[in-house]
């Protein structure tokens, strides 16, 4: 007992003479650190981690808000550009070294590989600058990446494939690099693939595919160019500090710059002006850090996770207790044990010490154990909350972040939970306890059960409590009424055809398609809603709606990746779904024409916002 390995020795003997407890705390405890440790790795990879690029504490973003659409309009705290305000606060920042701008939406296109492939494949896609890559600091797994000169008008159309799509759909065949691939009609070349694990400046689900130079955006949408238009806010914008710079001054300039703009050179409608006028003061632009790239996915789950932190935290400490408990029972009967070692010579210290060591050890255990939880646990909420995605960037593998925190966390636990019986393990008389099974004895432990036993009640009681109410409003959240049927509706999305379609075309296609819905078994009718920009541009969306019998079997005949194949439409455009990124301007417009069903209602998911 005068040395730690003793101790150790001596703790795992009484592990093995009492193989039910050990077994018992291990669980217990298993559940409650694997819980939090699980909510920990997914705020790791969504709050703290950084983008996996070159000196990433470098990177600013200019701009932190996401609430615009390509119709523009004031945003209060900006953070979504067109391409001419890109440029002009480009030139009013000299701090960066270098500056990059990119799509904040993700479109897809229709690709194919000229001379392999004979049907397209839809790829999501993002315009950049030609200084992206350069500005996050990232370098070409195979080829090169894009310099400055290929994001000309008159440059040769070139691309950047993902390090994933270049895997799964190409097979990692190294002869793409270099390769012509037909995206919407127009010839490009690949000139790189970006290297893995790299999946663009924003965590999200379903990353980018494919990048194109910011210039050849007109060639592929042709009359519903965003380029040139100054109302349209459809860009993001970075930028690399430069050694030795500083950002202090660099918010209000912008700013200013920003409202300069918006009276002067924003093209807005005449009729908008007065109230962009009068909106002027609370048009602002921050600088914020971006080495964790657009924290779009920490706005929207961040706030969720660390309730969930503070859940399992509860329940940890639920776990603590319940182990504290068994510990003291047990303690009880090894008093005579306990008296035993202090009649013959060991000290308080010794004894505490002990017991320290044997709670550390079932920690230590639970922490083992509550690692293969967190795991499982993780894969359950990623798979839960990103059902419908087919790629996330996130690992549901501890890192070496969570393996220190799960560690830190057995200790401290280990620590919480065994403090109190070894404290009360030196309160033993022995002269008492050795009187034979403690007769006439005061247990001393006795208060501090009840105590225990109190608090994990009280715990429960709030946990379930809580726990109950959330069922409640997400069984009412899921059951309310729309005032419209919502049943055995199915949806059917895709993004404009190419611009290469005529209006002749376009017709014939959506005539054709709405057709082939009509006549499978179980539709009853269907309407349709496009999703149109301001002027001339064309639409950018069909969505098709369904009345079906719960049997229909239009879910049978769309695949995996809700295709439906149509002749006029397989060589062009695949499978495409509705743009994650929805327009909320309040100029934004829907033309819906319906089908034959008057009956047939609007989804919900598909409101004015869409």
């Amino acid at each position: 007992m005068q040395s730690l390995p003793g101790n150790f020795r001596y703790a795992l003997r009484q592990f093995r003479l009492s193989p039910v407890f050990t077994a018992a705390a291990v669980l217990t405890l298993a559940l409650g650190i694997g819980g939090t440790t699980a909510i920990f790795t997914l705020i790791h990879a969504v709050m703290l981690r950084s983008l996996p690029v070159a000196d990433p504490g470098r990177l600013y973003r200019v701009g932190e808000g996401d609430e615009c659409c390509v119709e523009g309009g004031p945003q209060d705290t900006w953070g979504m550009f067109s391409f001419p305000l890109y440029e002009r606060l480009k030139a009013e920042t000299p701090e960066f070294e270098e500056v990059t701008a990119f799509q904040a939406g993700r479109w897809r296109l229709s690709v194919r590989r000229q001379g392999v492939e004979s049907a397209a494949r839809p790829l999501r896609s993002e315009y950049v600058t030609g200084t992206y890559f350069s500005t996050l600091g990232v370098r070409a797994f195979g080829g090169r990446v894009f310099t400055p000169d290929d994001d000309k008008p008159a440059a040769p159309p070139v691309a950047v494939l993902s390090h994933r799509v270049w895997q799964t759909a190409y097979a990692s065949d190294p002869s793409v690099v270099g390769s012509t691939f037909i995206a919407e009609g127009h010839p490009l070349t690949v000139i790189g693939v970006a290297p893995p694990g790299f999946f663009g400046e924003t965590l999200e689900s379903d990353p980018p595919d494919i990048w194109v130079p910011l210039q050849q955006e007109p060639m592929m949408n042709a009359e519903g160019s965003l380029l040139r238009q100054p109302v349209s806010a459809w860009l993001r914008m970075i930028g690399r500090l430069r050694p030795g710079a500083s950002i202090d001054g660099m918010a209000p300039r912008v700013t200013g710059v920003l409202r300069q703009w918006l009276q002067n050179d924003s093209g807005y409608p005449a009729n908008w002006m007065p109230d962009v006028i009068r909106m002027l003061p609370k048009q602002v632009l921050n600088v914020v850090p971006a080495g964790a790239g657009v924290a779009v996915m920490k706005e929207e789950y961040g706030r969720s996770l660390q309730i969930l932190l503070s859940v399992c935290g509860l329940v940890l400490l639920i776990a603590c207790s319940n182990v504290a408990n068994l510990l003291l029972a047990r303690g009880v009967a090894r008093r005579g044990q306990t008296a035993v070692r202090l009649a013959v010579g060991a000290t308080p210290r010794q004894i505490v010490a002990q017991a320290l060591t044997e709670s550390v050890l079932l920690a230590i255990g639970g922490g083992v154990v509550g690692l293969l939880v967190a795991m499982a646990a993780a894969r359950l909420l990623l798979a839960l909350a990103f059902h419908s995605s087919h790629f996330l960037p996130i690992s549901a593998a501890p890192s070496l972040m969570v393996l220190a925190f799960a560690f830190a966390l057995a200790l401290v636990t280990g620590i919480i939970f065994g403090a109190a019986p070894a404290w009360l393990a030196t309160r033993t008389d022995p002269a008492e306890a050795l009187r034979g099974s403690g007769r006439g004895t005061q247990d001393r432990s006795s208060l501090a059960r009840k105590a225990l036993l109190v608090v994990q009640a009280t715990l429960s009681v709030v946990l379930v409590a809580g726990a109950t109410m959330l069922a409640r409003s997400l069984n009412k959240l899921e059951h309310q009424d729309f005032g419209y049927q919502v049943q055995n509706r199915v949806e059917v999305n895709m993004n404009r055809p190419p611009a290469t379609y005529t209006q002749p075309q376009l017709a014939a296609l959506y005539r054709q398609m709405e057709d082939h819905l009509n006549r499978l078994p179980g539709v009853h009718g269907r309407a349709r809603c496009q999703v149109r920009g301001m002027g001339t541009q064309q639409a950018r969306a069909s969505h098709v709606l369904c009345a079906a019998s719960p049997k229909c079997e239009l879910s049978r005949r769309i695949d995996e990746e809700n295709r439906v194949e149509l002749p006029l439409y397989r060589r062009n455009v695949a499978r495409n779904q509705l743009d994650p990124w929805r327009p909320r301007s309040a100029a934004h417009q829907d033309a819906c024409r319906s089908g034959s069903q008057p009956d047939h209602q609007q989804h919900p998911n598909h409101a004015a916002a869409d």
